[in-house]
């Protein structure tokens, strides 16, 4: 008899060549997958993925219909990200670039929106404006040629952008339920992070509030920055609880706004990209211990983003 003959013998039915699989989906980041992962807000970046806006920007003529607060000039806006990208990788972080086949729309430079990344791949955000609708599926495109695993993407009516979580610690995720996560969104994603042992703590969002990126930043394992009496106390709340101590931003909101200066990415521990320009924010954060290095983004933050906005967190340090 031939091992064609008995079926249960051959290593395809489970027979004596047939090799189990054997580790988790964890474990084979950085063998099957690429090296990719986050569990804080504050530890070393390793990767970040970029747009390099272009064209595309031509749109923001009329601010309004694009979601924008000016009209931006093109080839300064692309010069702009050149040299932020130029800083990322200045510091040893990885960039990649989500480089559409197709003509990009004019938002899509706002990477992080698009993508909430976990310790085993990416949930993919459905993004609440109709103007920014099919971005994702450009970003899940880039992303499954980085070799980065989608975890989920949203159902249904469930709106959510990547800016409005946040890590507080390898085991809770805050979310919040604004203009741009509504509640089916926030559902969803707790649904996906319970599968990870990962619980969520939702909070509101104030009216007039974009994202919680835009109230709140990480500058270290135990120190966070928030923006007083716009930050939701349940937030404050849960910091707390989680061991962070929180300072307040100066009473500088008119520069705060202005220049994006909250808006910055976590190079790792005290240590920030921020936008230059913002003299006064910069000591309030150096009297802190933070050092701040800076990336001149005035033109990109007409868009109605900073840095922060600007950055999809591929990859930092896992605890």
């Amino acid at each position: 008899m031939t091992k064609s003959d008995n079926l249960s013998e051959a290593a395809a039915y489970g027979g004596r060549g047939w090799s189990p699989r054997k580790t988790s989906a964890r474990e084979e980041i950085g063998t099957v997958w690429a090296a990719c992962g986050l569990t804080n807000e504050w530890a070393r970046l390793r990767a970040v993925l970029l747009h390099r806006p272009g064209s595309e920007l031509e749109a923001s003529a009329d601010p309004d219909a694009v979601q924008m607060l000016a009209p931006l000039d093109p080839r300064l806006a692309q010069a702009e990200h050149d040299a932020l990208a130029q800083a990322f990788l200045a510091v040893g972080v990885a960039v990649h670039h989500v480089a559409p086949e197709s003509p990009a729309p004019p938002n899509l430079m706002f990477v992080a929106d698009l993508m909430f990344m976990t310790p085993e791949g990416v949930i993919l955000a459905r993004p609440a404006s109709s103007v920014r609708a099919g971005e994702e599926r450009l970003v899940a495109r880039r992303l499954t040629e980085i070799g980065i695993p989608i975890l989920r993407s949203l159902c249904g009516t469930a709106v959510f952008e990547g800016a409005d979580a946040a890590w507080l610690d390898p085991h809770t995720v805050l979310i919040s339920r604004g203009l741009r996560t509504n509640a089916e969104g926030v559902a969803q994603v707790t649904s996906a992070l319970k599968d990870l042992g990962v619980k969520t703590i939702p909070v509101e969002l104030p009216a007039g509030a974009m994202h919680l990126m835009g109230l709140l930043r990480f500058a270290d394992r135990d120190l966070a920055i928030a923006w007083p009496g716009r930050t939701p106390a349940g937030t404050i709340t849960a910091l707390r609880e989680c061991g962070y101590t929180v300072i307040d931003l100066p009473d500088e909101e008119r520069e705060t706004r202005r220049g994006m200066a909250l808006n910055f990415v976590t190079l790792g521990p005290r240590r920030i990209l921020m936008p230059a320009g913002n003299p006064a924010m910069q000591s309030f954060f150096e009297r802190h211990d933070i050092e701040c290095l800076t990336v001149t983004v005035g033109e990109l933050v007409k868009a109605a983003g900073g840095i922060g906005c600007l950055s999809g967190i591929l990859w930092r340090d896992i605890e």
